[in-house]
């Protein structure tokens, strides 16, 4: 009877050392897709920031009048799932008045191509990490509008030397040369 317990004992201590390792693990996986939120809603945060200052300094032009509505969208998908898995995050976006606009709408285009190449890349590196499914689909689905339809409209923007339609607003283009 001794030797029962023992075993039941051992079995037992070995279950829960089993589940310790596989709730550690667990935590681990949670705790990647976290921080690949994280650093997903940091990038939406400065995009919409950098936008805002650009919207500030020349007014409602576009593509930034309807990008910055689709990263503040993107940044609350982002917060949704950080709060589905509970996990804690800034919810006051850091960078909005903190940023400036550059001179022109034309340079403002071409920063706006490039976050997006940044943003897609930072996509590809973190996409590969995400355990859950309902983070790598809404994560997945943030690179796709990014890829899909912010990349091309600013490409456009530069495309037209910064002009906005007809009459280009005020500071569009680059600056007249003397």
């Amino acid at each position: 009877m001794a030797g029962r317990k023992r075993n039941f004992s051992q079995v037992a201590g070995g279950l829960a050392v089993t589940a310790a390792m596989a709730g550690a693990a667990a935590s681990a996986q949670s705790d990647g897709d976290a921080a690949a939120l994280r650093a997903a809603l940091d990038d939406e945060y400065c995009a919409e920031a950098t936008y805002a200052a650009v919207i500030a300094a020349f007014g409602e032009v576009r593509p930034f009048i309807n990008i910055i509505e689709a990263e503040r969208r993107h940044a609350a998908q982002v917060e949704d799932q950080l709060d589905r898995l509970g996990m804690p995050y800034t919810r006051a976006n850091p960078y909005l008045g903190r940023l400036t606009a550059p001179v022109w709408v034309l340079a403002a285009c071409e920063q706006g191509v490039a976050a997006e190449i940044e943003n897609i890349a930072l996509y590809d590196r973190i996409l590969p990490t995400i355990k859950n499914p309902q983070v790598r689909e809404t994560l997945t689905r943030l690179q796709s509008a990014s890829h899909e339809r912010h990349f091309p409209a600013f490409e456009r923007c530069v495309a037209r030397g910064g002009q906005m339609g007809c009459g280009g607003g005020r500071g569009a283009g680059r600056p007249a040369s003397h």
